[in-house]
């Protein structure tokens, strides 16, 4: 610390103490001049000044080294209370009690001041730990500053990555719905005309000109999950199958399982057992095997 900033802070107690000797000397003075020469009461005067001041200067110069005097704090404060009791009795005794009374203080208030500039001096820092610690806690300002703008970014980013998500499985949801009815739409469609009482026979009005032996009967095949399945026997060697063969591996294809199997489920298992016949006399074979035997005899 400059030593013009340790004339500031102590400027308030100096100023207090010279105003109490000023004061101290001149009641001395007022006293003693009536019944002695004036160069005693004057000396008198600066004894007990003195002896206030020799005990603060002792008194300073003992908590500079970090120490204290219990001896010298009670002389210094023991001048200073002397000082007091001759300005109270000055004013109780003067012509203006009342002035007098209002700065019989002074001493013990200058006393005080220099105690609590003691303790200021106890505490004080040097410039470099004082600009130590601004720096310590700037940065612990700036630190924190940082930390709530990055969670103040983090937390940005998460609402807006969550909005693009939700928004994005948002439109995925309605286009599926949108799917799913059109899908429902095309099944229900196809379930109707499947099982429609034309069908077939449009189909076979069709196909009948351009099929030779024969007009086939035709109807639409049932759509569903496709589970693909073992083979049931081993293959023959002899691929060219007879309409009484091809209709036997139908109907034993057909009754392996209970329920019977769909049309679907037959024309898989026919051709995983390695079996070989076209679409039209396969399906020939499922129309003679599943129909009624009334209507088998007859065709």
């Amino acid at each position: 610390m400059s030593t013009l900033k340790k004339l500031l802070t102590a400027a308030p107690a100096t100023a207090m103490t010279l105003v109490s000797m000023a004061l101290t000397m001149a009641v001395v003075v007022m006293w003693l001049g009536a019944v002695m020469p004036v160069y005693v009461a004057v000396v008198v005067g600066i004894g007990l000044d003195g002896g206030w001041l020799a005990a603060l200067a002792y008194e300073r110069r003992i908590a500079a080294q970090g120490d204290h005097s219990a001896p010298v704090a009670a002389v210094g404060w023991g001048f200073g209370l002397a000082a007091t009791g001759v300005l109270l009795a000055h004013a109780l005794t003067g012509p203006a009690p009342a002035a007098w009374l209002a700065v019989s203080w002074l001493p013990l208030g200058a006393k005080l001041l220099w105690l609590v500039h003691s303790l200021w001096e106890r505490t004080a820092l040097t410039p470099r730990a004082l600009e130590t610690i601004a720096a310590i806690r700037q940065e612990a300002r700036d630190g924190a500053a940082v930390a709530r703008a990055q969670l103040a970014a983090q937390a940005g980013t998460e609402e807006t990555r969550l909005a693009a998500v939700t928004a994005a499985g948002a439109r995925v949801a309605r286009v599926q719905a949108a799917t799913a009815a059109t899908l429902s739409k095309a099944w229900e469609g196809l379930e109707t005309a499947r099982s429609g009482d034309g069908t077939a026979r449009a189909l076979t009005s069709v196909t009948g000109p351009v099929t030779a032996g024969g007009t086939p009967s035709w109807t639409l095949p049932v759509w569903g999950p496709v589970t693909p399945v073992g083979e049931l026997t081993a293959a023959p060697e002899d691929a060219a199958l007879s309409d009484a063969a091809l209709d036997a591996i139908v109907n034993e294809l057909r009754l392996s399982e209970t329920p019977p199997l769909s049309y679907r489920e037959l024309a898989v298992r026919f051709r995983s057992a390695g079996y070989s016949a076209g679409e039209t006399r396969l399906r020939a074979s499922w129309h003679r095997v599943t129909a009624p035997a009334g209507q088998s005899a007859a065709n």
